[in-house]
């Protein structure tokens, strides 16, 4: 039988045990990086996060999302963000730096800013790849498809449903192109009220058909199971998918809006130096060309691009064939109205 000294002695000890645990430092996080899942971040697994850790000697986390300034917002704001790097869309991107979301960029790290495109190399950002979103189908089922957005609208000539991602940025783009808007004025329609207009009266006729899709496996997998008969998509995906399922999936280029994706360090990340490391490692050409053999994404640092085997740059969206009728997304368009046209597509939707 336990006595009153003993019940107390034994709380004794448990409470000194609190107290030892309790002055103990809280066990260090490990390294997190986060990008956007699917067959993307499996070829980046093996590529960067595996290899690196190897050779730190120490773990790498990869999650992914599907993007969101909000999100990022939101982490940094409630303090120690439990995410370290980040791969980040060209808005994302540009109100992140504005709003001090993101550590400077140690560029000395990196090889310097020279060696990136224009657009890829910033204060707080490192380019990761030139993508696409694109029109795709499935030519085994269709065996004359679609050549323009045009087409991707006319349900009579190919009937089924459409998938596109679920937002206004692409979406409005694309309408205009369907309704016959010339790629150079795309956004000089778009930043009229009537331009507006007429995008989602466009949307209007294809509203029966759409399915909406938010992660970047999504459209894919509609397409797989027949439950669209074309739907827009992440370039890479397409071409990827083609080899590890051996799928018929084709990429129309023509109409396709191309950006630049960064990786960036969450300010105050806990691990806020490995990632710095983990960028440089990613950036550096000897792994940086291990990528368009994976998955068919341009590469930002130009040396790298250039060592690209002539097998996979064909794929590319940076190929001149693939870039001549493609448009490049006016990520300051974006900054400026993405609020507003958020707003009015949500209600769109919502009727």
């Amino acid at each position: 039988m336990t006595t009153a000294f003993g019940r107390l002695a034994t709380g004794g000890v448990f409470l000194a045990g609190l107290c030892v645990m309790a002055a103990q430092p809280s066990m260090a996080r490990d390294l997190t990086v986060v990008s956007w899942g699917g067959n993307y971040q499996d070829a980046q697994r093996e590529i960067y996060f595996k290899p690196f850790s190897e050779k730190t000697g120490k773990p790498v986390l990869d999650e992914s999302w599907d993007g969101g300034f909000g999100v990022l917002q939101s982490k940094v704001k409630a303090g120690a963000p439990n995410w370290d790097v980040v791969q980040v869309e060209a808005e994302e991107l540009a109100l992140g730096c504005s709003d001090g979301l993101f550590e400077t960029i140690d560029w000395a790290k990196m090889g310097g800013k020279d060696k990136y495109l224009p657009q890829s190399g910033s204060d707080c950002g490192v380019g990761a790849i030139v993508w696409s979103t694109a029109m795709a189908y499935d030519a085994a089922k269709l065996a004359e498809g679609p050549t323009s957005w045009a087409d991707f609208w006319n349900v009579e000539k190919f009937p089924g449903k459409r998938g596109l991602r679920k937002g206004a940025k692409y979406t409005l783009e694309f309408a205009l192109l369907a309704d016959g808007v010339a790629k150079d004025e795309v956004y000089d329609v778009l930043s009229t009220p009537e331009g507006v207009d007429r995008a989602f009266k466009k949307l209007d006729e294809l509203s029966p058909n759409l399915v909406w899709w938010e992660a970047g496996a999504q459209p894919l997998q509609l397409l797989a199971s027949g439950e669209v008969a074309m739907t827009s998509a992440y370039n890479g995906r397409i071409t990827a998918i083609n080899k590890s399922e051996d799928r018929k999936f084709k990429v129309v280029w023509p109409g396709s809006i191309y950006a630049i994706d960064s990786w960036v360090v969450l300010k105050d990340a806990e691990n806020a130096a490995a990632g710095q490391d983990f960028i440089a490692f990613a950036s550096t050409p000897d792994n940086m060309i291990k990528l368009p053999a994976a998955i068919a994404y341009g590469l930002p640092n130009t040396e790298a691009a250039a060592r690209v085997d002539p097998q996979y740059a064909a794929d590319l969206p940076t190929a001149e064939a693939n870039i001549t009728d493609a448009i490049p997304l006016d990520v300051d368009f974006w900054i400026d109205n993405s609020e507003e046209l958020t707003r009015r597509f949500n209600a769109w939707l919502a009727r």
